[in-house]
Parts: C-alpha cells; sequence; structure tokens
C-alpha cells in the first residue's frame, strides 16, 4: 500500500507528480476525504456535492480525474470547475452551497510537482485534526462503496463558475481604476484568464504577460518567484504599477512604476494603512507571522495599528484571522487574506485592493509604500544533526541575548527549526546590512556547533 511518510503538509499534500503523488494516491484521498468531509449530511436526502479545480499543469488532468473518481465512488456529486485559482475553489464551495472542495495545484513549485488542497464546507481549509482523520481512514484502505443510484455523478464542466467568481471580484472590491495602467504577470498558471479580465472589468488598462499556460510552462521562469520578469515590463510599459502571482494566484507580489518590488510586508502596511482610514480595520490589528520584516512592526506601530504574530504559513494566519475576527493578515510571501471577502489568500483580490488604494487616494505605489521601510535582513539555513535542542543550548541562547543586546530597538533576532529537514533558520534584521550579515553570520557559527 503506498504511504507517504507525512502526507498532510502545511498547505495539502505535496509531491512529484506520478511519482510520490501518484493517481492511485489521489483515487484513495478522494475517497477518504469524501467518507470524513460529508458525514453530517449522509443523513439528509441531498447528495453531497464537491467542487474541483485545478492550475492548468499537465497532471492536473490525470489527478483531478482520480479525484472525482473516488469523491464518487463515495456516493458524492462532483462539479468540475476547470482551470481556476485556489481561492476561487474555495470561494465557489461556499457559493455553490458544497460540502467540500478540492484544488489540485502545487501553487509556486515547478511543473512537475503537483499538490492537492482541501477546503471543508464554506470554503475552509481543514485543521489539523481533519487531515489527521482523512489519513486515519485513507489508511483503512476500505475498496467497497455504495452501489447503483447511490454512486455519485461527475458533472462537467460548471458553466458559470469563473462569471460567479469574477463578480465576487467586482462585489469586494467596487473600485474604478481608470487612468491606472498595470502589468501582471500570470505565471502562466491558474489565474491567466480571470487576473487579466478582473483587472480590465475594474476599469485599468491591463498588459498581461506570461498568460499563455500550454499545461508545461507553469511558473517557468516568471510569477512571484521570479521577480525580474514584472520589474523588466513595468519599466518597458511605462506602466504605474506590475502584480505578479504565483501558479495558483493565491499570491500577489507587485512592483512600483520604477521597478522597485513591494513586498508582502508592504502590501499589508499600504492596505492596513488603508482599511484603518475607511473604519475597515476591526480592532485595529493586522495578522503577520513571524517572519514578517520588523519595519512592518515599526510601521504599524506609528500608524496606530496593533501586529499580532503567528507561526510561518498561511492557516495560522488564518486561524488567528478567525479567532480574533480581525480583517486583514498575511505573508512576507504575498499571500494576503481578506476574511470579510474570502478564506484563504486571494493575488487577485489583493491586487485590485491595492488598485483601489491608489486610486482612491491619487499616489503612485512607490509613494505609498514609503509608509513601511524595509529594514535589511540576513538569512541563513544551518544543518544540524538535532533540531529540537538547539534552543535549550546555552551557548545559543547566550549567543541570542548578546545578539539583542547589540541590536536594541533597531533590529531583531529570530531562530526557528524547519518543518521539513534537519535544519536550523537563523534571521537577524539591522538598520544597515553589514551589521545584519555580521550577526547572522555569528549566530549561524554558534548553532552549527550544538
Amino acid at each position: 500500500m503506498e504511504r507517504m511518510t507525512r502526507l498532510f503538509g502545511t498547505d495539502g499534500v505535496r509531491g512529484l507528480a506520478n511519482e510520490t503523488l501518484t493517481v492511485n494516491l489521489a483515487l484513495r484521498l478522494g475517497q477518504a476525504a469524501a467518507e470524513v468531509l460529508t458525514r453530517e449530511n449522509r443523513s439528509s436526502k441531498r447528495r453531497p456535492i464537491a467542487v474541483v479545480g485545478r492550475d492548468p499543469r499537465v497532471s492536473g488532468e490525470m489527478l483531478a480525474a482520480a479525484l472525482s473518481a473516488g469523491m464518487a465512488s463515495r456516493g458524492v456529486d462532483v462539479l468540475r470547475v476547470g482551470v481556476l485559482p485556489t481561492p476561487a475553489v474555495a470561494f465557489l464551495t461556499d457559493d455553490y452551497g458544497a460540502d467540500m472542495g478540492v484544488m489540485v495545484s502545487a501553487s509556486h513549485n515547478p511543473m512537475p510537482d503537483n499538490g492537492i488542497k482541501f477546503f471543508a464546507a464554506g470554503g475552509h481549509k481543514l485543521a489539523d485534526e481533519v487531515e489527521d482523520e482523512i489519513e486515519r481512514v485513507l489508511n483503512e484502505n476500505i475498496e467497497t462503496g455504495p452501489t447503483g443510484h447511490g454512486v455519485g455523478r461527475v458533472l462537467e464542466e460548471s458553466p458559470d463558475a469563473r462569471e460567479r467568481y469574477l463578480n465576487h471580484l467586482r462585489d469586494a472590491v467596487p473600485a474604478n481604476l481608470n487612468g491606472i495602467k498595470v502589468v501582471v504577470d500570470c505565471a502562466n498558471g491558474a489565474a491567466s484568464d480571470v487576473a487579466p479580465m478582473a483587472y480590465q472589468a475594474a476599469g485599468a488598462e491591463v498588459i498581461a504577460i506570461h498568460n499563455s499556460p500550454n499545461s508545461y510552462n507553469i511558473n517557468e521562469n516568471c510569477g512571484s518567484t521570479h521577480i525580474e520578469e514584472i520589474q523588466k515590463a513595468v519599466v518597458e510599459h511605462g506602466a504605474d504599477l506590475g502584480l505578479s502571482h504565483d501558479g495558483d494566484a493565491d499570491r500577489c507580489l507587485a512592483v512600483d512604476a520604477h521597478g522597485n518590488v513591494v513586498d508582502g510586508d508592504q502590501i499589508m502596511a499600504i492596505l492596513a494603512i488603508a482599511m484603518k482610514d475607511n473604519g475597515e480595520l476591526r480592532k485595529h490589528t493586522l495578522v503577520a507571522t513571524v517572519m514578517s520584516n520588523l519595519g512592518l512592526m515599526l510601521a504599524m506601530k506609528d500608524a496606530g495599528i496593533e501586529v499580532k504574530t503567528t507561526k510561518v504559513g498561511d492557516r495560522y494566519v488564518l486561524e488567528e484571522l478567525n479567532a480574533g475576527n480581525y480583517s486583514l493578515g498575511g505573508e512576507q510571501s504575498g499571500h494576503i487574506v481578506l476574511p470579510d471577502f474570502g478564506t484563504t489568500g486571494d493575488g487577485t483580490l489583493t491586487g485590485l485592493a491595492l488598485m483601489a488604494r491608489m486610486a482612491n487616494t491619487g499616489l503612485s505605489l512607490g509613494s505609498l509604500a514609503e509608509a513601511m521601510t524595509v529594514l535589511p535582513q540576513k538569512l541563513i539555513n544551518v544543518p544540524v544533526t538535532d533540531k529540537t535542542i538547539v534552543m535549550s543550548s546555552p551557548k545559543v541562547l547566550e549567543a541570542i541575548e548578546i545578539a539583542e543586546t547589540e541590536l536594541g530597538e533597531t533590529g531583531r533576532v529570530l531562530l526557528r527549526a524547519s518543518g521539513t529537514e534537519e535544519v536550523f533558520r537563523v534571521m537577524v534584521e539591522a538598520a544597515d546590512a553589514d551589521t545584519a550579515v555580521r550577526i547572522a553570520g555569528r549566530l549561524a557559527a554558534v548553532v552549527a556547533e550544538v
């Protein structure tokens, strides 16, 4: 029986398609997820419904087919919505009143990889205990399911899925973007159609690049992992800004008219101040991760905004947003969550909100980004033999104390264990790059000796 050492990671199940992430595993995952996520409706007369979407990478076709077959074999009607961004699938899961949703995508990973992300009813990501239950059921390897009228249908493809999502984006950010010229890098991914369409519908002049997916070119030297592409294009076209998405369009990075990068932290700063001005930032609070730049914390303090920090990963940002009923959160990588309009990061929605702030203030993106000063940051990955003992080492604790004293309020130190490998991450921020590099190197040398 196929097993992965660790089935669910921080964002679903991911692996090399047709090697670790096989059709057989996808079939069984579909069966197990259907059993777990539709239990509450099994007693009702309505047959459970699942929404299935994918990004355009070639392996998505076979994996989506296998997942659909697995869910149908457990009595679930499957609504295939085709190639759409991850946040669109989350939205449609709720909008169609489905019991579950599935997105087949490896996000910003290269084309040979793929992944499977599940959503519960309402389009919400799964809690750890639900993922554990799916894995438990999968390992039971139950062969039989309903027969006859009990077998689910696979409906291909929903004719109004894309239009529903575009209408949702329009209603979420009803901005007039006339006069704004934007270049959008679609990463040859899931937003190659909908992102340009959404920006054009709001009135922006749109120049789309890397928007011709052929099943093999997703994320290939383009998108948010290759920000240099949008930097060049914005300057060449004389645009007001550029927006760069990843393969499944749940993240957005930007560049200003001069090609300067505006990362997720800066985008959060701009949107937090905008929402505070508009009375939309509940409890005057932003949710970010521990990896967000200290410059964000300082900028928010100046703006009278509190920052709640979580562990790295958008799922932890979502948990804190829901627990505190906050209205904005995200990550430095460009995953920005506006929970009033979506249950997960939405790159296209982020792009619309960013341009709406430009339109409403008449300010350039570069001017808006000046609300935050990005402090130099140095990150060193240190291989270790046992990452569980690093933070109990007296030498490490002493080195951290010395570094923090030296930095004072002008910088910070963060040490954390990798979640997937025997590596300890040493990150230092300082007022200047030389100081950040020097102190990070000193700390890394101490960690390496543990």
